[in-house]
Formats: C-alpha cells, sequence, structure tokens
C-alpha cells in the first residue's frame, strides 16, 4: 500500500507538524507541549495524581512522572502526599507555573484558533467525526489482536 493512500501516514504528519509548531509557539514560556499539556490539565484539576493527569494527557504513566519531575524541578508544580492515599501525590500549579500556562496557553490558543478557522463549523464537526470514527475502528482491531496486546497498546487512551 502507497503511504499517500494510507490514513496512517496523514494523520501521523499532521500530528508531528502540529506538535512541532506548538513547540516552537510554547517555548518561549519554557515549556514544553507536554509540559504544557500537564499544566493546563493541573490548572482546572488541582491534586491530580500523576496517572489521572497522564489519563488526560494522553502519555503513559512513566512519560508524566518525568514531566512532573522536571516541572517541580522548575518550581512549576509542587507535589504532596495525599491526605487518605499515601503512596498518591497529588500536584498543582505554582503561582510560577500558571504564570508560564498562561504564556503558553496564548501561544497554543492561536494556534488551535488559526488552524480551526481553516474549516466552517460544519467541516470541523465533520473532521472531528471523521477522526472519532478512526479512533473507534482502532480500538475494535485491538480487540482483536491475539494475546490482548491490542488492547494493552491503546490502554492510555480512552475512547
Amino acid at each position: 500500500m502507497d503511504p499517500e493512500d494510507r490514513v496512517g501516514h496523514h494523520v501521523k504528519r499532521v500530528e508531528q507538524e502540529l506538535m512541532a509548531i506548538k513547540n516552537a509557539a510554547v517555548k518561549p514560556s519554557g515549556l514544553t507541549v507536554p509540559q504544557y499539556a500537564a499544566l493546563f490539565y493541573l490548572a482546572d484539576n488541582p491534586g491530580m495524581s500523576a496517572a489521572a493527569l497522564a489519563r488526560a494527557c494522553l502519555v503513559t504513566p512513566q512519560s508524566m512522572a518525568t514531566v512532573l519531575t522536571n516541572l517541580e524541578a522548575k518550581g512549576l508544580v509542587e507535589r504532596s502526599q495525599h491526605p487518605w492515599h499515601k503512596n498518591v501525590l497529588e500536584a498543582r500549579l505554582t503561582e510560577a507555573g500558571a504564570t508560564a500556562l498562561e504564556i503558553a496557553d496564548r501561544a497554543a490558543t492561536t494556534i488551535e484558533r488559526r488552524m480551526s478557522a481553516a474549516f466552517s463549523d460544519d467541516e470541523r464537526a465533520q473532521l472531528i467525526a471523521l477522526l472519532h470514527r478512526v479512533s473507534e475502528n482502532l480500538h475494535s482491531q485491538a480487540a482483536e489482536i491475539e494475546g490482548g496486546n491490542g488492547n494493552k497498546a491503546l490502554s492510555p487512551f480512552h475512547n
């Protein structure tokens, strides 16, 4: 099958382009896109665990642990033990983290708005619906892969 005929090739290319331009845009804030995403979700959900944050940001728990360690070292988040669940660390933005998020979010939001502006409202809704259908198809295929490996591979991504 030719690469130009593969939907996955086009999805991957666009995802890579989006991440590259977002990385360039959020760089002045001192953040990477994964760090920005973590701060973005923490802003609305203070006290999230690393596992919950990983699910929200669509990364593995191991990747999120690294992101949070780096954010904590920069003084952008603070982590404390959950009052009841002693093995769970809760993460919260610091004042510096909120400032970095504000700068990064302006840049990221500009990119998202300009990207969305390339579509009519109906086209945008159709694109989102088509991407959702691709996701559903992949989750169906994962369930069919022998040994449960497909479901494991998609476990960070809840459909």
